[in-house]
């Protein structure tokens, strides 16, 4: 682990910035506090919201932490698609009683006043999910002191970021839950993720980046898993969105380990990106149909969204989660942080005993 990295924290734990509300100063600072490296997230607010959160959290703690950034989108041209979309979802809009968003809402996320505010007020961990922000912005934080790093899902998208002059990848294996971080949304590659383990060996054979893994972990021996391929530091969001400390609706915390949710599944249902979630009614019913619009059928859904949270229905809710969801555990975050970094040890422990092979033997 480079030594810019580890100086950010003592256990090689990130907490993901999970967006919508989960990741919230308080749970940042118990991370934080307990040795890991807590997140904010900045997707799908306000330059000055994300500002009035970082003050939240440099309130809360003094250890270091990091912020994400959504990537701008570009232009998307099968409005009809959109459209078509929005007539099938009518019957939802109905059963809630409400409207659908408006799809032109905005591409940007507000990403140049948030890097602005970023740029001002230097934070000591700066993220960057769905693209590469470009060389002048990843210079002009490293000036500032802020540590970046870039989501990829693939070793040709690390070799770009190396190129553009990040500090370090967070390689997302297709087990993550939420939104697969890929730099071009390509529908044809929908079925083609790599999982966590392949992906960091490909990406550690092709860049000399520190490397964050994330994907499915759960538990300590996974994260001695990911250090043993060559990764740096592993980050964990599934584990953290049920902690008491986590913003997510009680509903979706619930579902996480309720025997009716079984599996997981990536779907465009809700976003219109890529995205691992609890397979419910809404996902079956409308993610096969759902077009590659991204962030349209994010912005045409959020009122749906959050109708069925205020219902308390999970059937209608994205239920963002990776594939160990069902290994979830009940704990405040800081506690979780300490059981991991000992089941960690734990299996470092177990590794180190194993004993080495000899010539000749079987």
């Amino acid at each position: 682990m480079s030594s810019a990295l580890t100086d950010l924290f003592p256990y090689p734990i990130v907490q993901a910035p999970m967006a919508g509300g989960v990741s919230l100063p308080r749970l940042a600072a118990a991370v934080c506090e307990a040795g890991g490296l807590g997140f904010l997230a900045a997707g799908y607010k306000t330059a000055d919201g994300m500002y009035q959160e970082i003050k939240q959290l440099r309130s809360l703690t003094a250890r270091p932490f990091g912020v994400n950034l959504f990537m701008p989108q570009p232009e998307y041209a099968e409005t009809g698609a959109v459209e078509v979309y929005a007539h099938q979802l009518a019957g939802e809009a109905a059963w809630y009683e409400t409207e659908l968003g408006d799809p032109e809402s905005g591409r940007d996320d507000g990403y140049d006043a948030k890097l602005a505010v970023l740029l001002d007020n230097p934070v000591p961990a700066v993220s960057f999910h769905f693209g590469i922000p470009s060389i002048e912005a990843l210079e002009s934080l490293r000036r500032g002191g802020t540590f970046t790093l870039v989501t990829v899902t693939t070793a040709e998208e690390a070799r770009a970021v190396e190129r553009a002059g990040a500090d370090a990848v967070i390689v997302q294996g297709v087990e993550a839950g939420g939104h697969q971080g890929t730099h071009r949304d390509n529908p044809e590659n929908d079925r083609s993720g790599i999982g966590l383990l392949a992906l960091i060996a490909q990406v550690r054979e092709s860049v000399n980046l520190p490397i964050v893994a994330a994907g499915g972990l759960m538990r300590g021996s996974q994260i001695a898993a990911v250090l043993a391929a060559g990764a740096s530091a592993a980050q964990l969001g599934t584990a953290f969105l049920v902690t008491p400390e986590s913003g997510a609706h009680a509903v979706h915390k619930q579902a996480l380990t309720n025997p009716l949710f079984v599996r997981t599944e990536l779907t465009r249902a809700f976003s219109g990106r890529p995205a691992r979630g609890l397979v419910n009614r809404f996902l079956r019913e409308h993610g096969p149909y759902a077009p590659a619009a991204y962030p349209e059928v994010h912005h045409l859904t959020t009122p749906l969204r959050k109708a069925a949270a205020k219902a308390g229905d999970a059937q209608g809710m994205a239920l963002w989660a990776g594939q160990g969801h069902r290994l979830a555990r009940e704990l405040p975050a800081g506690q979780l942080v300490e059981v991991l970094v000992s089941e960690l040890a734990e299996a470092r422990t177990a590794l180190s005993e194993f004993p080495a092979g000899e010539d000749g033997a079987s």
